[in-house]
């Protein structure tokens, strides 16, 4: 008996797809050679009919091609249907994953996007999640992605809840395939180099075949500094209620108050809150950020952007094989392996240091005089006009003082990170009988980081170096009783150099190495798998045979994360973070049917029902039960409607369920006490002075909360895991038709498709937010949240009384969120004068988008707001004539707003004052093809179409880059050209 052939189809059999609608169009018009049992992503099951009750979206390997990208992610984020998650783009500020590509299937979390390669699952990139590397996929060995949208949990497990994404890899590949390619950005920067090889070779007369591919990537940073819409900070005045103006007449540039010539607070003899900074002189002078100043001068401030790239430099090895071995007609052993290594460093501004950093246990107040040895010593260190007016604050008979400093003298702060992911599977596969196949696997994953950081200070070191005093004694014996030395003589012994803080670079070398603190982290996530499965035919109905699948898997999932001693005890003045470990093993068994009811009937050429279960049993939260149910109606040749409803479900990872409290620095969060008042009758109000400290910055500010800058900068928190977390739950439901008129002469090469789509998740993973936090705290009538609300207490150093120190959370299963939507393709593909022209067209219509942040809380919906565009196209056009070949690619994001969770701080704030602009980015590339190697150029964002500004502090902003880095492109207008050789 011959063995037939085990494909996933999609490509060849659904009509239905982006990217082979013309092609699955024309194949359509010819016999088959070969009656296939295939798979459809999203059933087990091989059947001679591959098409789904569900909607699959498909890319092949030339749209790959056609892109030019470097990796996956770029080329999926121009579909209407995803979002980037990680990326080069948006993680410059991340503690872990800078440079990691993942993606988020319709926007709800790239949590519940469950990825596959080949049918199974990947290895985590990202420790403590389940989020696959995109950049671990080499783009050159892909054949085709097939998307299926709508929960698939009862078939592929776990995460599966807004969809799957299945890779698809090349197979039976003979020969050798060269690509090399070089671009940059018409700025000249973010420089793409690739070279990639693919080589296949059949074996053993034919039994076997393996393929080897290794590529290399280089991606090159992107500044800030170097794109005009982005050089400067700039102000919104975020936070102040009801002063709409203050929001949206933007104050540029708007620098930080963490300068590096320092800002110096004291009290002076009147008792009077002080402060002054240094101009380039030395010369004492006002502060002001935005200047002028009160004599004249400009902003005195630090400008964050000149230091944040907005595109991490990412470098990238990989290394990956398969292959497959007859051991006779019916059974076939088949392998993957894939290595990637992949090098990135994220840089930002200098460190910002508060003097409470260095000693909390005072409020950030800093001796400018020591009692030794019962006698008052002066720090030298202190110039005059500071140790002239400062006073004692806390009743020890010594002069004190409090600082902020942009720690320039170490340069900026910046982390290398080198990650390594490794995968190996193998299997066997084959016919148990004529009907009747099975497969069986069994693979091990890890992805290992280690990780180093400079810029940090030992604030122990730190205290140490800033307590001088004048060496009387000649403790060092060099002959000099003035100079200045460390007090503590333990301090001395270990290297302790004397801190001069005044003034811009001031810093010794010797101090600075004295006081540095590199850091490291050190990260590994591992995953095994084991899975077997049978499918076949049951018995025969009148309509067709009885398709069923079944099947068992066992997953273990184990993360850990380490940090250097300063990190975890937070003594490097940056974010503390603690050491995480955890891991989860799940058992699972599921079983799934399809069968014909109905076929060549009058309005029924087919209809075909399906239905799957899958029971799992966690070891972090015991059983699981997700099923699916669809209906396939092919009205006639031209005509079909698919229906599909599921139930799925999503355990919390390793991260949500065992993360230690870390240290975070958010953004976009407003303080709902700001204004309020003392005679206030509100219940923000009484909430709101019911603190002590808040009640004391009232009685010191005429009666009103009042914030300064540096106030709203210095908030923080810790998020955390929670070990008691239980499975999320999904329910999906798509309804849909497809016409292919093939039989009607001007439209036979038109496929359409519409799908309805309605996702909702209940007991959400997640945590409310800081801001639901805050303002049920507040008056928001849930005091509970109160307990996660740390705030500053009077004589709390340079910061006002009252302001807020932590706004802490922890994971926990949520009310829910959904979404809604309608999702339109269109392709067609025609001869048209010397060559043939293709295009397609996918749209997303989304009707609705929300979030619950508890149960019975208010619904706080999404729709239109910034990353959740009502309106999102992408409009492929391309034609081919002799050699020659243009692809065009157009996408749109609608308009859209500000979150209207910020914007009720703004209650005067008008509707057009939260609009944010649509945005259309068109591609193209050319290429000219001989007979062993293609030529291709292209341009991305051809126009150069710039991101909308949206400032730091606003909701929707990604740190450094002024606009939201997830949903606009901030790279510009860049090329590339490349070459292929193929033998």
């Amino acid at each position: 008996m011959l063995k037939q052939p085990k494909v996933s189809a999609i490509g060849a059999a659904v009509f239905i797809a982006i990217g082979t609608f013309a092609a699955a169009a024309q194949a359509q018009t010819a016999a088959p050679q070969q009656i296939e049992r295939v798979e459809v992503t999203g059933s087990r099951i091989l059947s001679v009919n591959a098409v789904s009750s569900a909607p699959i979206q498909v890319m092949t390997s030339a749209d790959i091609a056609a892109s030019g990208v470097t990796n996956l992610q770029e080329l999926l984020t121009k579909s209407p249907l995803f979002v980037a998650g990680n990326s080069r783009t948006n993680s410059n500020f991340q503690t872990s994953g800078a440079g990691v590509s993942t993606i988020d299937l319709r926007g709800m979390g790239t949590q519940r996007t469950l990825v596959l390669v080949n049918g199974r699952r990947f290895v985590s990139g990202v420790p403590g999640s389940s989020d696959v590397d995109l950049n671990t996929i080499p783009t050159d060995f892909i054949e085709r992605v097939e998307t299926l949208t709508g929960g698939s949990s009862a078939t592929y497990g776990s995460d599966a809840i807004s969809g799957v994404i299945n890779i698809v890899l090349k197979k039976g590949f003979e020969g050798l395939t060269v690509n090399a390619q070089t671009g940059r950005t018409t700025e000249g920067d973010g420089t793409k180099q690739i070279l990639s090889g693919t080589m296949g070779a059949n074996l053993a007369n034919g039994k076997g075949n393996v393929m080897i591919h290794g590529a290399y990537t280089k991606e090159g940073a992107v500044y800030a500094r170097d794109r005009g819409w982005a050089t400067d900070e700039i102000s919104t005045g975020a936070g102040v209620t009801g002063e709409a103006a203050d929001l949206f007449a933007v104050t540029a540039p708007f620098f930080s108050s963490f300068a590096p010539q320092g800002r110096f607070f004291y009290k002076d003899a009147a008792g009077a809150n002080k402060n002054y900074t240094y101009d380039a002189a030395g010369k004492e002078i006002p502060f002001s950020t935005n200047g002028p100043a009160g004599d004249g001068v400009g902003a005195t401030g630090f400008n964050r952007q000149a230091y944040r790239a907005i595109a991490v430099p990412t470098d990238r090895f990989l290394l990956a094989a398969k292959g497959d071995y007859a051991l006779s007609d019916e059974h076939t052993a088949f392998f993957e392996g894939t290595y990637a290594a992949t090098k990135t460093r994220s840089n930002i501004e200098p460190y910002p240091l508060d003097s409470i950093n260095i000693n909390k246990a005072s409020g950030g107040l800093i001796p400018a005089e020591f009692m030794v040895g019962g006698v008052k010593m002066r720090n030298p260190m202190v110039p005059d006009y500071l140790y002239s007016r400062a006073t004692d604050r806390d009743g020890d008979g010594l002069k004190d003082y409090n600082f902020t400093r942009r720690m320039s003298d170490f340069g900026g702060r910046t982390s290398g990170a080198e990650r390594d992911t490794f995968r190996a599977l193998a299997g066997l596969k084959g016919d148990l009988t004529k009907s009747w196949s099975y497969e069986a696997f069994a693979s091990y994953g890890f992805t290992k980081e280690g990780q180093t950081g400079s810029g940090q200070v030992n604030v122990l070191n730190f205290r140490n170096a800033l307590e001088a005093v004048p060496d009387v004694n000649d403790v060092n014996g060099n002959g000099n009783r003035t100079e200045a030395i460390c007090m503590d003589a333990n301090a001395r012994a270990q290297g302790c150099v004397p801190a001069n803080i005044f003034g811009a670079n001031t810093l010794s070398p010797a101090a600075v190495k004295y006081i540095n603190a590199p850091s490291s982290m050190n990260t590994k996530i591992t995953q095994k798998v084991v899975g077997a499965s049978v499918s076949g035919e049951a018995f025969e109905l009148p309509a067709g045979p009885l398709g069923v699948a079944a099947g068992a898997e066992w997953r273990e999932e184990s993360s850990d994360q380490t940090f250097d001693a300063l990190t975890q005890a937070g003594l490097n003045a940056g974010n503390a973070l603690p050491n995480t470990a955890g891991k989860f093993d799940v058992s699972e068994a599921f079983v799934e049917v399809k069968a014909p009811l109905l076929k060549n009937l009058p309005l029924v050429k087919s209809l075909d029902a399906s239905a799957a279960v899958r029971v799992g049993k966690y070891s972090s939260v015991g059983n699981v039960t997700s099923w699916t149910g669809g209906l396939d109606w092919a009205v006639n040749s031209m005509f079909r409607v698919r229906a599909n409803t599921a139930s799925s479900t999503r355990a919390p990872t390793v991260g949500e369920l065992f993360a230690a409290p870390a240290q975070t620095f958010p953004s976009g969060i407003s303080d709902p006490c700001a204004g309020t008042t003392l005679t206030g009758t509100s219940a923000k109000d009484v909430a709101c002075r019911a603190n002590a400290g808040v009640a004391a910055n009232m009685a010191a500010n005429g009666g009103k909360f009042t914030l300064n800058q540096a106030d709203k900068q210095g908030m923080s928190g810790y998020d955390s895991g929670n070990p008691n977390l239980k499975a999320e739950k999904g329910q999906s439901t798509t309804l849909g038709f497809v016409i292919t008129p093939k039989d009607i002469a001007v439209l036979k090469n038109v496929a359409i498709t519409v799908d309805y789509f309605d996702i909702k998740v209940t007991d959400a993973i997640g945590s409310p937010g800081r801001t639901f936090t805050l303002n049920q705290c507040y008056g928001g009538g849930d005091q509970s949240y109160c307990k996660f609300v740390v705030r500053r207490q009077a004589n709390a150093g340079s910061n006002s009384a009252g302001s807020l120190e932590y706004v802490n959370q922890t994971q926990e299963n949520s009310g829910g969120l959904g979404t809604r939507g309608i999702d339109l393709t269109t392709a067609y593909a025609e001869n048209f004068g010397p060559g043939r022209l293709d295009a397609r067209l996918a749209y997303t219509y989304l009707i609705r988008g929300y979030y619950v942040p508890r149960p019975g809380a208010d619904i706080d919906y999404s729709t239109a707001e910034v990353g959740s565009a009502r309106n999102k196209w992408a409009f492929n056009l391309g034609y081919t004539w002799g050699n020659f070949g243009v692809k065009t690619t157009t996408s749109f994001i609608g308009e859209s707003r500000l979150d209207d969770q910020f914007m009720a701080d703004f209650p005067d704030a008008t509707p057009d004052q939260s609009k944010i602009s649509s945005k259309t980015y068109f591609d193209l590339q050319g290429t000219y093809t001989m007979k062993k190697m293609q030529v291709y150029l292209g341009v991305d964002n051809l126009f150069n179409t710039k991101p909308p500004s949206i400032p730091s502090g606003v909701t929707g902003n990604t740190t450094g880059t002024r606009t939201n880095a997830t949903t606009y492109d901030v790279l510009g207008s860049r090329y590339y050209v490349g070459l292929r050789f193929t033998m």
